[in-house]
Protein backbone atom coordinates (compact mmCIF):
# COMPACT_ATOMS: atom_id res chain seq x y z
CA UNK A 1 0.00 0.00 0.00
CA UNK A 2 1.36 3.40 -1.00
CA UNK A 3 2.20 5.67 1.95
CA UNK A 4 1.97 9.46 1.92
CA UNK A 5 3.39 11.83 4.51
CA UNK A 6 1.67 15.15 5.12
CA UNK A 7 2.80 18.40 6.71
CA UNK A 8 0.19 20.70 8.22
CA UNK A 9 0.83 24.44 8.14
CA UNK A 10 -1.31 25.75 10.97
CA UNK A 11 -3.10 23.80 13.68
CA UNK A 12 -6.18 25.87 14.36
CA UNK A 13 -9.77 25.00 13.50
CA UNK A 14 -9.05 23.44 10.10
CA UNK A 15 -5.58 22.01 10.74
CA UNK A 16 -6.62 20.21 13.91
CA UNK A 17 -9.70 18.89 12.08
CA UNK A 18 -7.53 17.44 9.31
CA UNK A 19 -5.30 15.74 11.87
CA UNK A 20 -8.35 14.33 13.65
CA UNK A 21 -9.84 12.86 10.46
CA UNK A 22 -6.56 11.25 9.42
CA UNK A 23 -6.04 9.85 12.92
CA UNK A 24 -9.58 8.59 13.44
CA UNK A 25 -10.53 7.58 9.90
CA UNK A 26 -7.18 6.70 8.41
CA UNK A 27 -7.86 2.96 8.46
CA UNK A 28 -11.14 3.38 6.57
CA UNK A 29 -9.46 5.67 4.03
CA UNK A 30 -6.72 3.07 3.55
CA UNK A 31 -9.31 0.32 3.07
CA UNK A 32 -11.39 2.30 0.56
CA UNK A 33 -8.67 4.18 -1.31
CA UNK A 34 -5.62 1.93 -1.05
CA UNK A 35 -3.41 4.69 0.38
CA UNK A 36 -2.00 5.21 3.85
CA UNK A 37 -1.91 8.77 5.18
CA UNK A 38 0.18 10.03 8.07
CA UNK A 39 1.10 13.43 9.44
CA UNK A 40 4.84 14.01 9.63
CA UNK A 41 5.04 17.65 10.72
CA UNK A 42 2.76 20.33 12.12
CA UNK A 43 3.95 23.91 11.71
CA UNK A 44 2.89 26.40 14.41
CA UNK A 45 3.96 30.01 15.00
CA UNK A 46 5.27 29.31 18.49
CA UNK A 47 4.83 26.80 21.27
CA UNK A 48 3.94 29.29 23.98
CA UNK A 49 0.67 30.51 22.46
CA UNK A 50 -0.45 27.41 20.53
CA UNK A 51 -3.74 26.21 22.11
CA UNK A 52 -3.92 22.77 20.45
CA UNK A 53 -0.56 21.22 21.33
CA UNK A 54 -2.25 18.51 23.40
CA UNK A 55 -4.15 17.21 20.34
CA UNK A 56 -1.11 15.57 18.71
CA UNK A 57 2.26 14.15 19.79
CA UNK A 58 4.65 16.97 20.69
CA UNK A 59 7.34 15.50 18.41
CA UNK A 60 5.25 16.41 15.35
CA UNK A 61 5.26 20.14 16.06
CA UNK A 62 7.80 22.53 14.62
CA UNK A 63 8.21 26.27 14.17
CA UNK A 64 10.53 25.85 11.17
CA UNK A 65 9.10 25.71 7.67
CA UNK A 66 12.60 24.91 6.37
CA UNK A 67 12.51 21.68 8.36
CA UNK A 68 9.38 20.67 6.43
CA UNK A 69 10.78 21.79 3.10
CA UNK A 70 13.98 19.80 3.51
CA UNK A 71 12.17 16.61 4.55
CA UNK A 72 12.02 14.45 1.42
CA UNK A 73 9.47 12.15 3.02
CA UNK A 74 6.83 14.91 2.95
CA UNK A 75 4.68 14.47 -0.16
CA UNK A 76 1.87 16.92 0.54
CA UNK A 77 1.83 20.28 2.32
CA UNK A 78 -1.57 21.34 3.69
CA UNK A 79 -1.85 25.11 4.17
CA UNK A 80 -4.61 26.14 6.55
CA UNK A 81 -3.05 29.18 8.21
CA UNK A 82 -5.29 31.80 6.61
CA UNK A 83 -4.29 35.30 5.55
CA UNK A 84 -1.73 36.28 2.95
CA UNK A 85 1.65 36.00 4.62
CA UNK A 86 3.44 33.83 5.43
CA UNK A 87 0.96 31.52 3.67
CA UNK A 88 1.77 32.88 0.20
CA UNK A 89 5.52 32.44 0.64
CA UNK A 90 5.15 28.95 2.10
CA UNK A 91 2.88 27.79 -0.74
CA UNK A 92 5.24 29.09 -3.42
CA UNK A 93 8.30 27.55 -1.76
CA UNK A 94 6.56 24.19 -1.30
CA UNK A 95 5.48 24.08 -4.95
CA UNK A 96 8.94 25.12 -6.13
CA UNK A 97 10.31 22.22 -4.08
CA UNK A 98 7.98 19.87 -5.95
CA UNK A 99 5.65 19.24 -3.03
CA UNK A 100 1.92 19.13 -3.70
CA UNK A 101 -0.10 21.80 -1.89
CA UNK A 102 -3.66 21.51 -0.57
CA UNK A 103 -5.14 24.73 0.78
CA UNK A 104 -8.32 25.99 2.45
CA UNK A 105 -7.22 29.63 2.17
CA UNK A 106 -9.60 31.41 -0.23
CA UNK A 107 -8.01 34.84 0.17
CA UNK A 108 -4.47 33.81 -0.71
CA UNK A 109 -5.73 31.61 -3.56
CA UNK A 110 -7.98 34.25 -5.11
CA UNK A 111 -5.18 36.81 -5.02
CA UNK A 112 -2.30 34.57 -6.14
CA UNK A 113 -3.80 31.65 -8.06
CA UNK A 114 -1.97 32.28 -11.37
CA UNK A 115 1.41 32.49 -9.63
CA UNK A 116 0.74 29.34 -7.62
CA UNK A 117 -0.35 27.36 -10.66
CA UNK A 118 2.69 28.49 -12.65
CA UNK A 119 4.96 27.28 -9.82
CA UNK A 120 3.08 23.98 -9.61
CA UNK A 121 3.31 23.29 -13.33
CA UNK A 122 7.04 24.09 -13.35
CA UNK A 123 7.81 21.23 -10.95
CA UNK A 124 4.87 18.92 -11.65
CA UNK A 125 3.48 19.44 -8.15
CA UNK A 126 -0.24 19.39 -7.47
CA UNK A 127 -2.36 22.34 -6.34
CA UNK A 128 -5.78 21.59 -4.85
CA UNK A 129 -8.36 23.98 -3.42
CA UNK A 130 -11.68 22.22 -2.75
CA UNK A 131 -11.87 23.63 0.79
CA UNK A 132 -11.59 27.26 -0.32
CA UNK A 133 -15.28 27.47 -1.31
CA UNK A 134 -18.28 26.08 0.55
CA UNK A 135 -16.54 24.29 3.42
CA UNK A 136 -17.57 20.65 3.19
CA UNK A 137 -19.68 21.14 0.03
CA UNK A 138 -17.90 19.35 -2.87
CA UNK A 139 -18.46 22.19 -5.32
CA UNK A 140 -15.00 22.37 -6.93
CA UNK A 141 -14.93 18.65 -7.67
CA UNK A 142 -18.50 18.81 -9.00
CA UNK A 143 -17.52 21.46 -11.53
CA UNK A 144 -14.27 19.73 -12.51
CA UNK A 145 -15.30 16.09 -12.52
CA UNK A 146 -19.08 15.94 -12.83
CA UNK A 147 -20.21 18.76 -15.12
CA UNK A 148 -17.73 18.43 -17.99
CA UNK A 149 -20.59 17.93 -20.46
CA UNK A 150 -22.03 21.35 -19.61
CA UNK A 151 -21.42 24.95 -20.45
CA UNK A 152 -22.19 26.55 -17.10
CA UNK A 153 -24.12 29.76 -17.70
CA UNK A 154 -24.92 30.78 -14.14
CA UNK A 155 -23.61 30.33 -10.63
CA UNK A 156 -25.48 31.83 -7.70
CA UNK A 157 -24.73 31.04 -4.11
CA UNK A 158 -24.85 31.74 -0.40
CA UNK A 159 -21.18 31.20 0.34
CA UNK A 160 -20.65 33.04 3.63
CA UNK A 161 -22.18 31.48 6.73
CA UNK A 162 -21.69 34.50 8.99
CA UNK A 163 -23.77 36.82 6.84
CA UNK A 164 -26.38 34.16 6.24
CA UNK A 165 -26.79 33.73 10.00
CA UNK A 166 -27.16 37.49 10.47
CA UNK A 167 -29.70 37.78 7.64
CA UNK A 168 -31.65 34.80 9.00
CA UNK A 169 -31.90 36.52 12.40
CA UNK A 170 -33.03 39.76 10.78
CA UNK A 171 -35.61 37.92 8.68
CA UNK A 172 -37.06 35.57 11.29
CA UNK A 173 -36.62 37.47 14.54
CA UNK A 174 -36.77 41.08 13.39
CA UNK A 175 -33.33 41.85 14.80
CA UNK A 176 -31.33 44.89 13.74
CA UNK A 177 -28.05 44.30 11.94
CA UNK A 178 -26.11 45.39 15.03
CA UNK A 179 -27.93 42.97 17.36
CA UNK A 180 -27.70 40.07 14.92
CA UNK A 181 -23.97 40.69 14.52
CA UNK A 182 -23.46 40.68 18.30
CA UNK A 183 -25.26 37.34 18.52
CA UNK A 184 -23.11 35.94 15.70
CA UNK A 185 -19.95 37.05 17.51
CA UNK A 186 -21.13 35.59 20.81
CA UNK A 187 -21.73 32.24 19.12
CA UNK A 188 -18.34 32.29 17.39
CA UNK A 189 -19.82 32.66 13.90
CA UNK A 190 -18.37 36.16 13.40
CA UNK A 191 -14.89 37.48 14.11
CA UNK A 192 -14.22 40.37 16.49
CA UNK A 193 -13.48 42.31 13.29
CA UNK A 194 -16.25 41.08 10.96
CA UNK A 195 -15.36 43.28 7.98
CA UNK A 196 -14.31 40.46 5.65
CA UNK A 197 -17.68 38.79 6.10
CA UNK A 198 -20.22 41.61 6.43
CA UNK A 199 -18.68 43.77 3.69
CA UNK A 200 -18.66 40.88 1.23
CA UNK A 201 -14.90 40.37 0.84
CA UNK A 202 -15.00 36.69 1.84
CA UNK A 203 -17.77 36.00 -0.68
CA UNK A 204 -15.84 37.97 -3.31
CA UNK A 205 -12.73 35.80 -2.85
CA UNK A 206 -14.83 32.66 -3.19
CA UNK A 207 -16.76 33.94 -6.21
CA UNK A 208 -13.46 34.67 -7.96
CA UNK A 209 -12.52 30.99 -7.62
CA UNK A 210 -16.01 29.67 -8.30
CA UNK A 211 -16.71 31.78 -11.39
CA UNK A 212 -13.25 31.15 -12.84
CA UNK A 213 -13.84 27.42 -12.73
CA UNK A 214 -17.49 27.63 -13.81
CA UNK A 215 -16.85 29.92 -16.79
CA UNK A 216 -13.43 28.56 -17.75
CA UNK A 217 -11.75 31.96 -17.51
CA UNK A 218 -9.83 33.57 -14.67
CA UNK A 219 -11.99 36.20 -12.96
CA UNK A 220 -9.70 38.21 -10.64
CA UNK A 221 -11.23 39.81 -7.56
CA UNK A 222 -10.71 43.28 -9.05
CA UNK A 223 -13.47 42.72 -11.63
CA UNK A 224 -16.10 41.62 -9.09
CA UNK A 225 -18.70 44.15 -7.96
CA UNK A 226 -18.99 43.98 -4.16
CA UNK A 227 -21.49 45.34 -1.67
CA UNK A 228 -21.96 44.24 1.96
CA UNK A 229 -24.95 43.91 4.28
CA UNK A 230 -24.18 46.63 6.83
CA UNK A 231 -26.71 49.12 5.43
CA UNK A 232 -29.68 46.78 5.56
CA UNK A 233 -32.46 47.85 7.95
CA UNK A 234 -35.61 46.37 9.45
CA UNK A 235 -37.59 48.26 6.81
CA UNK A 236 -35.81 46.30 4.07
CA UNK A 237 -36.95 43.02 5.61
CA UNK A 238 -40.49 44.32 6.08
CA UNK A 239 -40.53 45.22 2.39
CA UNK A 240 -39.17 41.81 1.40
CA UNK A 241 -41.79 40.07 3.53
CA UNK A 242 -44.56 42.15 1.96
CA UNK A 243 -43.37 41.17 -1.53
CA UNK A 244 -42.86 37.50 -0.53
CA UNK A 245 -39.09 37.77 -0.99
CA UNK A 246 -36.15 36.85 1.22
CA UNK A 247 -32.91 38.83 1.46
CA UNK A 248 -29.63 36.94 1.04
CA UNK A 249 -26.04 37.99 0.41
CA UNK A 250 -25.57 36.30 -2.96
CA UNK A 251 -22.48 35.71 -5.03
CA UNK A 252 -23.70 35.83 -8.63
CA UNK A 253 -21.95 34.99 -11.87
CA UNK A 254 -23.55 34.86 -15.31
CA UNK A 255 -22.10 34.01 -18.70
CA UNK A 256 -23.57 34.64 -22.13
CA UNK A 257 -21.10 33.88 -24.90
CA UNK A 258 -17.98 35.88 -24.07
CA UNK A 259 -19.91 38.25 -21.76
CA UNK A 260 -19.49 37.63 -18.03
CA UNK A 261 -20.86 39.46 -15.00
CA UNK A 262 -19.70 38.76 -11.45
CA UNK A 263 -21.14 40.47 -8.39
CA UNK A 264 -21.65 40.10 -4.65
CA UNK A 265 -24.44 42.04 -2.94
CA UNK A 266 -27.62 41.73 -0.86
CA UNK A 267 -30.30 40.28 -3.09
CA UNK A 268 -34.02 39.71 -2.84
CA UNK A 269 -35.12 36.30 -4.09
CA UNK A 270 -38.62 34.76 -4.13
CA UNK A 271 -39.53 32.91 -0.95
CA UNK A 272 -40.12 29.84 -3.16
CA UNK A 273 -36.56 29.80 -4.54
CA UNK A 274 -34.42 26.92 -3.18
CA UNK A 275 -31.82 29.38 -1.88
CA UNK A 276 -34.45 31.23 0.17
CA UNK A 277 -34.77 28.29 2.57
CA UNK A 278 -31.03 28.18 3.36
CA UNK A 279 -30.90 29.30 6.99
CA UNK A 280 -28.30 30.03 9.63
CA UNK A 281 -24.67 29.30 8.85
CA UNK A 282 -25.43 26.87 6.03
CA UNK A 283 -24.20 27.51 2.48
CA UNK A 284 -25.72 26.57 -0.86
CA UNK A 285 -24.53 26.96 -4.44
CA UNK A 286 -26.89 26.98 -7.41
CA UNK A 287 -25.44 26.08 -10.82
CA UNK A 288 -27.08 26.19 -14.23
CA UNK A 289 -25.62 24.09 -17.04
CA UNK A 290 -26.90 24.10 -20.61
CA UNK A 291 -27.49 20.32 -20.51
CA UNK A 292 -28.16 19.49 -16.86
CA UNK A 293 -30.18 22.67 -16.17
CA UNK A 294 -30.30 23.62 -12.45
CA UNK A 295 -28.25 21.91 -9.73
CA UNK A 296 -27.97 22.98 -6.10
CA UNK A 297 -25.42 21.79 -3.54
CA UNK A 298 -26.15 22.48 0.12
CA UNK A 299 -24.25 21.95 3.35
CA UNK A 300 -22.11 23.41 6.09
CA UNK A 301 -19.93 26.10 4.59
CA UNK A 302 -17.41 26.38 7.41
CA UNK A 303 -16.32 24.83 10.68
CA UNK A 304 -13.69 22.40 11.83
CA UNK A 305 -14.86 19.07 10.45
CA UNK A 306 -16.75 20.12 7.28
CA UNK A 307 -13.76 22.12 5.98
CA UNK A 308 -11.33 19.44 7.12
CA UNK A 309 -13.43 16.90 5.22
CA UNK A 310 -12.86 18.86 2.01
CA UNK A 311 -9.12 19.13 2.73
CA UNK A 312 -8.75 15.38 3.29
CA UNK A 313 -10.75 14.74 0.12
CA UNK A 314 -8.21 16.85 -1.77
CA UNK A 315 -5.34 14.97 -0.12
CA UNK A 316 -6.78 11.64 -1.28
CA UNK A 317 -7.45 13.05 -4.76
CA UNK A 318 -3.87 14.35 -4.96
CA UNK A 319 -2.49 10.96 -3.94
CA UNK A 320 -4.40 9.25 -6.75
CA UNK A 321 -3.03 11.78 -9.26
CA UNK A 322 0.57 11.90 -8.04
CA UNK A 323 1.99 10.81 -11.39
CA UNK A 324 0.08 13.45 -13.33
CA UNK A 325 -1.69 16.18 -11.44
CA UNK A 326 -4.66 18.00 -12.93
CA UNK A 327 -4.40 21.73 -13.59
CA UNK A 328 -6.86 24.31 -14.83
CA UNK A 329 -7.27 24.19 -18.60
CA UNK A 330 -8.20 27.86 -18.97
CA UNK A 331 -5.61 30.63 -19.32
CA UNK A 332 -4.79 31.42 -15.70
CA UNK A 333 -3.09 34.79 -15.90
CA UNK A 334 -3.19 37.59 -13.32
CA UNK A 335 -5.43 39.74 -15.53
CA UNK A 336 -8.75 38.75 -17.03
CA UNK A 337 -8.49 37.46 -20.60
CA UNK A 338 -8.92 40.11 -23.29
CA UNK A 339 -11.41 37.74 -24.95
CA UNK A 340 -13.85 38.26 -22.07
CA UNK A 341 -16.26 41.19 -22.12
CA UNK A 342 -16.90 42.16 -18.51
CA UNK A 343 -20.52 43.23 -17.99
CA UNK A 344 -20.64 46.11 -15.52
CA UNK A 345 -24.02 47.45 -16.63
CA UNK A 346 -25.89 44.31 -15.67
CA UNK A 347 -29.68 44.01 -15.91
CA UNK A 348 -31.97 42.86 -13.12
CA UNK A 349 -35.06 43.87 -11.18
CA UNK A 350 -34.65 46.57 -8.51
CA UNK A 351 -36.53 47.18 -5.28
CA UNK A 352 -36.18 50.85 -4.37
CA UNK A 353 -37.53 52.57 -1.25
CA UNK A 354 -37.90 56.34 -1.03
CA UNK A 355 -38.92 58.70 1.74
CA UNK A 356 -40.95 61.39 -0.03
CA UNK A 357 -43.07 64.44 0.65
CA UNK A 358 -46.78 63.67 0.66
CA UNK A 359 -47.91 66.28 -1.83
CA UNK A 360 -49.33 66.46 -5.37
CA UNK A 361 -46.89 65.87 -8.21
CA UNK A 362 -44.45 63.76 -6.19
CA UNK A 363 -45.19 60.47 -7.94
CA UNK A 364 -45.26 62.12 -11.37
CA UNK A 365 -41.80 63.65 -10.86
CA UNK A 366 -40.33 60.36 -9.64
CA UNK A 367 -41.91 58.35 -12.46
CA UNK A 368 -40.57 60.86 -15.00
CA UNK A 369 -37.02 60.49 -13.62
CA UNK A 370 -37.22 56.72 -13.97
CA UNK A 371 -38.71 57.00 -17.47
CA UNK A 372 -35.88 59.30 -18.64
CA UNK A 373 -33.44 56.43 -17.99
CA UNK A 374 -35.66 53.75 -19.51
CA UNK A 375 -36.55 52.25 -16.14
CA UNK A 376 -40.03 50.72 -16.27
CA UNK A 377 -41.95 50.39 -12.99
CA UNK A 378 -43.72 47.12 -12.20
CA UNK A 379 -45.40 48.07 -8.95
CA UNK A 380 -45.58 50.82 -6.31
CA UNK A 381 -46.25 50.07 -2.65
CA UNK A 382 -46.70 52.36 0.35
CA UNK A 383 -44.99 50.90 3.41
CA UNK A 384 -46.25 51.95 6.83
CA UNK A 385 -48.65 54.64 7.90
CA UNK A 386 -48.98 57.94 6.03
CA UNK A 387 -48.69 60.87 8.46
CA UNK A 388 -49.86 63.38 5.86
CA UNK A 389 -46.41 64.97 5.62
CA UNK A 390 -44.12 62.21 4.41
CA UNK A 391 -44.57 58.74 2.93
CA UNK A 392 -42.33 55.73 2.52
CA UNK A 393 -42.81 54.41 -1.02
CA UNK A 394 -41.36 51.21 -2.48
CA UNK A 395 -40.92 50.79 -6.23
CA UNK A 396 -40.37 47.44 -7.91
CA UNK A 397 -38.98 47.79 -11.43
CA UNK A 398 -39.05 45.52 -14.42
CA UNK A 399 -35.59 44.28 -15.46
CA UNK A 400 -33.53 47.42 -15.89
CA UNK A 401 -29.99 48.65 -16.51
CA UNK A 402 -27.76 49.06 -13.44
CA UNK A 403 -26.35 52.30 -14.80
CA UNK A 404 -29.82 53.54 -15.77
CA UNK A 405 -31.15 52.93 -12.26
CA UNK A 406 -28.18 54.68 -10.68
CA UNK A 407 -28.63 57.73 -12.93
CA UNK A 408 -32.35 57.81 -12.21
CA UNK A 409 -31.70 57.72 -8.46
CA UNK A 410 -29.23 60.62 -8.75
CA UNK A 411 -31.97 62.68 -10.37
CA UNK A 412 -34.60 61.49 -7.88
CA UNK A 413 -32.35 62.30 -4.92
CA UNK A 414 -32.11 65.90 -6.13
CA UNK A 415 -35.89 66.39 -6.33
CA UNK A 416 -37.34 68.71 -3.69
CA UNK A 417 -40.17 66.25 -3.08
CA UNK A 418 -37.76 63.43 -2.12
CA UNK A 419 -36.36 63.40 1.40
CA UNK A 420 -34.11 60.35 0.96
CA UNK A 421 -33.34 57.32 -1.17
CA UNK A 422 -33.45 54.86 1.72
CA UNK A 423 -32.67 51.62 -0.05
CA UNK A 424 -31.92 49.99 -3.37
CA UNK A 425 -31.75 46.19 -3.44
CA UNK A 426 -31.34 44.05 -6.54
CA UNK A 427 -33.78 41.22 -7.19
CA UNK A 428 -33.11 37.84 -8.81
CA UNK A 429 -36.12 35.74 -9.84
Amino acid sequence: MKQFQIALLGFGTVGSGVYRIISENGAQIAHREGIELSVGHILVRDFEHEPNLELAPRALFTTSFDEILSDDSINIVVECMGGIEPAKTFIIRALEAGKTVVTSNKEVMSKNWPAFEKAAKATGAGLYLEATVGGGIPIIRTILDSMQANNITRVMGIINGTTNYILTQMTENGQSFEDALKDAQALGYAEANPTADVEGYDAMYKLSILSSMSFHAHMPIEVIYREGITKLTKADFETAQLLNYRIKLLAIGKKDGNKIEVRVHPTMIPATHPLASVRGVFNAIFLTGHAVDDVMLYGRGAGCMPTASAVVSDIVYACHHEKQHKYMTFVNEASMSSEIELVKDFHCIYCIRLNVADRPGTMANIAAAFAEQGVSLKSVIQLGENDGVTSRITFLTHAASEFGVREALKKIESLSCVNAVESMIRVEE
